[in-house]
C-alpha cells in the first residue's frame, strides 16, 4: 500500500502530521510532505485511521 495527497483538497490542518508523523511531516507553511510512500505493515491501521480523519479527505491510501 502506498500513500497520497491529494495538495488541490489539502488546506494545511496538519492532523495527518500528528496522526501519522513516521509518514508525514509539516513544510513550514503547514502542509504535508510525504516522508516515504510505502506503507509498512505495521502503520497500515494508523494510516487508515489518518485517512478516515483528514477533514478535508486529502488522504489517499492506494492499494497495489
Amino acid at each position: 500500500m502506498t500513500l497520497s495527497i491529494n495538495p488541490i483538497a489539502c488546506d494545511g490542518y496538519g492532523m495527518c502530521a500528528e496522526l501519522l508523523p513516521e509518514l508525514i511531516e509539516l513544510d513550514e507553511w503547514g502542509f504535508p510532505i510525504i516522508k516515504t510512500k510505502e506503507i509498512p505493515a505495521s502503520l497500515i491501521e494508523h494510516a487508515r485511521r489518518a485517512e478516515r480523519l483528514c477533514p478535508t479527505l486529502a488522504i489517499i491510501i492506494n492499494k497495489k
